[in-house]
């Protein structure tokens, strides 16, 4: 983290990330395909409605729906908005429209970017654009890389109507790696940035709620319970207790640690509620709620690696039974 002199708190930016891998039925699969093979697909509802992206229940009765129908490339714009700083991941890297598309013969929009060169005021309702293919197409809604102008389309009450389609690709796509990602900056306060800065030091400071006495690791700044602020600082642990855990058996994207691994909550001593962190330096089928430990640091490290027995007998149940 930076230091920011004009507060004196920390920030920096933060990185939430999770993708994760996903199969798919078959009216997903068969949309998803479709668009590799440059054909939407859409899904028609009981009542005649053709919806796209396609559902696989109805939103109105939740009625299963299979009945896939193949819409058209162009479409109208039903309503947008203008992405003047488009961010990492997003379809294009110059400004852009996000746009709701009813495509030909659909009765409902597809949310998707627009790329107009020349700017907002070349964007309107009821604007008549195509689908502008991806070169290399894999199955997934980044097949179509965004929409485009299309002056030449035919008006929108003229446009055709769906026509029914088997869903019936070679090769279909039967699970996707869906992208989560959040990228954001962080600014943690004055009571957490002395929190921070305490642990460079290798220090672990809490903050006391004049009403009820809990000491809160990390500190909030006020307490939830009472709302109140927390301005008396406490040195808690190193030491601490282990109140819960879980063993981990599936290894983490860019995590260099072997499993199985600990992960605990760990009430330090002096600490009115857990932390969590790493158990090390000890087979993970030992570790067990009682056990006393203490953090480990690396050098130059800003806060514990991970924490270690001490060698002490267990805690005794009812002393952490409150911070489970």
């Amino acid at each position: 983290m930076n230091a920011a002199p004009a507060h004196g708190t920390l920030s920096a930016p933060l990185v939430v990330e999770f993708p994760f891998t996903r199969s798919l039925g078959p009216v997903q699969s068969a949309f998803l395909t479709g668009l590799r093979e440059r054909t939407v697909l859409g899904v028609r509802t009981a009542d005649g409605r053709t919806l796209v992206p396609p559902a696989e229940y109805d939103p109105d009765t939740a009625a299963e729906l299979r009945d896939l129908v193949e819409v058209g490339r162009t479409g109208t714009v039903t309503t947008w908005a203008w992405n003047s700083a488009p961010r990492r991941g997003q379809p294009l890297r110059h400004p852009f429209a996000w746009a709701l598309v009813r495509l030909d013969g659909a009765d409902t929009a597809l949310l998707h970017a627009l790329d107009v060169p020349g700017g907002p005021a070349q964007v309107r309702t009821g604007m008549r654009v195509r689908i502008r293919w991806a070169e290399e197409r894999s199955g997934a809604i980044t097949d179509i890389a965004c929409f485009e102008p299309a002056a030449d389309a035919a008006d929108d009450s003229t446009r055709p109507a769906a026509r029914p389609h088997s869903g019936a690709f070679a090769d279909p796509v039967h699970g996707i790696v869906a992208e989560a990602r959040l990228d954001y900056t962080y600014t943690p306060g004055r009571a957490q940035t002395r929190y921070l800065e305490a642990l460079a030091r290798h220090r672990t400071l809490g903050e006391r709620c004049p009403g009820c006495r809990k000491v809160y690791v990390p500190p909030r700044g006020a307490c939830p319970t009472c709302g109140v602020p927390t301005a008396e600082q406490v040195e808690v642990g190193p030491a601490g207790t282990v109140t819960t855990f879980c063993v981990v058996n599936i290894k983490a994207k860019g995590l260099d640690i072997e499993v199985p691994y600990v992960y605990a909550h760990i009430a330090l001593d002096g600490a009115g509620l857990a932390l969590h962190g790493r158990i090390a330096g000890i087979p993970y089928d030992q570790v067990r709620m009682g056990l006393r430990v203490e953090p480990v640091w690396t050098e130059g490290g800003r806060h514990p690696d991970h924490y270690r027995p001490t060698g002490e007998p267990d805690a005794a149940p009812e002393t952490y039974q409150e911070l489970l």
